[in-house]
């Protein structure tokens, strides 16, 4: 099956766990997902000093920064294929 197919169907099944991920887990979904599709990442870091979430998820998502779309995509499905386990 084609990476961009794996990849929908993962993102799909991320939403249909049986049980919630953690909040690190959550967090590493969310910057492969945004690798995945947009790449490197491409806003600035949240204005407000106590924005602890987006704070997280922007650095989450700049620690990123480099990696291949393709990568990043395979490692989300990976991701979601342990969870399911």
């Amino acid at each position: 099956m084609e990476l961009q197919t794996l990849f929908e169907k993962a993102v799909k099944e991320s939403k249909e766990l049986s049980s919630k991920p953690s909040n690190e887990v959550l967090l590493q979904l969310y910057s492969l997902y945004k690798q995945g599709t947009e790449g490197d990442i491409n806003t600035e870091p949240p204005a407000n000093p106590f924005d602890f979430v987006n704070k997280a998820k922007y650095q989450a998502w700049s620690d990123l920064k480099g990696k291949t779309k393709e990568d990043a995509m395979q490692e989300y499905v990976n991701l979601v294929e342990k969870l399911k386990d």
